[in-house]
């Protein structure tokens, strides 16, 4: 690879001159779809100290790093990257409520139980093909939304994808687009 990619910095002030405001002091950031594209998530993310959205979508980021100074954050888009794992959330993990990671390369789930507060995890389109991988997501307490079409796992078996995955999951409210609900009577109909 002869070019190099985007750095933060550059993309920040790039997004910034077109903002006309200081990233430093916006809750949110998008920096997708830069050209060329971001390839590391580097130091200069730390300055963020009152982003609350950040949008790195659709670049070639291949790990989770440097989010140390981003104790505000709730919503991370890493969307079209090359991410491999789910290392590098620790300094989020009390605040982070909603992770769009879909079209990655994710196979395992490890570290993803550092986030504590997540709500909403779109992941479809991973490679998550283990249901011992899938099982990690019970450890978040507050995960009610699930995107986790495309992947290995719930393309094996989509027929009792959704039944297996909620027997897994019971807080889920809603997996794949689909609202769950739940009610008694569904065993006598079956």
């Amino acid at each position: 690879m002869g070019s190099k990619g985007t750095s933060i910095k550059e993309a920040l002030s790039k997004w910034e001159e077109k903002n006309g405001e200081k990233a430093a002091d916006s809750k949110a950031v998008k920096l997708y779809q830069q050209c060329p594209p971001i390839e590391k998530m580097d130091a200069s993310l730390s300055t963020l100290t009152h982003c609350e959205k950040l949008c790195l979508s659709t670049n070639c980021i291949e790990k989770v790093a440097n989010l140390n100074g981003l104790k505000n954050l709730k919503i991370l888009s890493l969307g079209r990257n090359n991410i491999k794992n789910l290392t590098g959330l620790e300094a989020v993990g009390d605040s982070l409520e909603e992770l769009w990671i879909s079209y990655n390369s994710v196979e395992k789930l490890k570290g993803i139980h550092v986030l504590k507060k997540l709500k909403v995890l779109l992941m479809s389109n991973n490679l998550v093909k283990d249901m011992n991988e899938f099982v990690k997501l019970a450890e978040l307490p507050f995960l009610v939304e699930l995107l986790f079409v495309g992947n290995p796992l719930e393309e094996s078996d989509p027929g009792t994808w959704q039944d297996r995955a909620t027997a897994k999951l019971p807080k889920l409210k809603k997996l794949d687009g689909t609202p769950i609900i739940k009610n008694e009577e569904e065993d006598e109909e079956s």
